[in-house]
């Protein structure tokens, strides 16, 4: 049997996880956002933390309780473990329903984001687009919420994204069409969302307003954490400012067929 973690629980899982550098566990571990969940409430030896679509594991990867955390899971989920025994333990409870990609980290430095150098990237914004800090009625419009769903989904209500989170977003004729924000928070920092609407790329629209949300972030003494799922984001890191840490094994699981 699995049980959801409380406040005091989630104190025991911080040295459980300290060997996931994911600043959306941190998320969790520091209260902000997310659920987990442990085979024991008093003593847990193995456990899973969610946030949004992302799942991570740590602990006995053998026991039956790790498996029932093996299916408790979204309905599309991106998980990520810490070690070869949970790797193959996913590989094989979903086997045929994953797809095992990598994930791309970068150092967590302010001092390799250069202000200057950002505020240039932003000076490129073409005639006829306009550049807005989401606010409550960006953050409802649907040509916002069409481009992802996880934009402002991890915060329990708007109100709440707009005092905790940050996001700018690029209107062309009034319709969002590329946007930032911060996917998760924790202590002094976010993690970055962002978006481009498929027939408005290759116009540098996420440069700039990935620019303009980082630039938020510094100005106002947060941290914001850049990670890439493709070889594209990898490169847009790379020009905005950021350096490539360390590739990483990630799983897409689809149980639900």
């Amino acid at each position: 049997m699995i049980y959801e973690a409380n406040a005091e629980v989630r104190k025991k899982l911080v040295p459980m996880f300290e060997n996931i550098e994911s600043t959306i566990v941190l998320s969790y571990l520091q209260g902000h956002m997310g659920t987990a969940w442990v085979d024991d409430l008093k003593n847990p030896i193995v456990a899973q933390i969610s946030v949004g679509i992302f799942v991570f594991y740590a602990g006995d990867s053998s026991t039956k309780e790790a498996e029932e955390l093996l299916y408790n899971l979204p309905e599309f989920t991106l998980a990520i473990v810490d070690s070869d025994d949970w790797k193959d333990r996913i590989e094989t409870v979903h086997n045929g329903a994953i797809e095992k990609f990598q994930r791309y980290s970068f150092e967590k430095n302010p001092e390799h984001l250069n202000r200057l150098h950002i505020l240039k990237l932003m000076s490129s914004l073409p005639e006829g687009y306009e550049i807005r800090k989401v606010d409550n009625n960006i953050a409802i419009a649907p040509s916002f919420n069409r481009l992802s769903e996880d934009f402002v989904s991890q915060f329990e209500f708007i109100d709440d994204f707009i005092k905790r989170g940050v996001g700018y977003a690029i209107l062309h004729y009034g319709e969002v069409v590329a946007a930032a924000t911060s996917f998760s928070v924790y202590d002094g920092s976010i993690e970055i969302e962002i978006a481009t609407h498929p027939g408005y790329r290759r116009k540098g629209l996420a440069t700039i307003v990935g620019s303009a949300l980082i630039l938020d972030c510094l100005d106002n003494g947060k941290y914001p954490n850049w990670d890439g799922a493709n070889s594209e984001s990898v490169e847009l890191a790379k020009k905005i400012g950021y350096e490539f840490k360390e590739s990483y094994d990630t799983y897409f699981i689809n149980h639900i067929k």
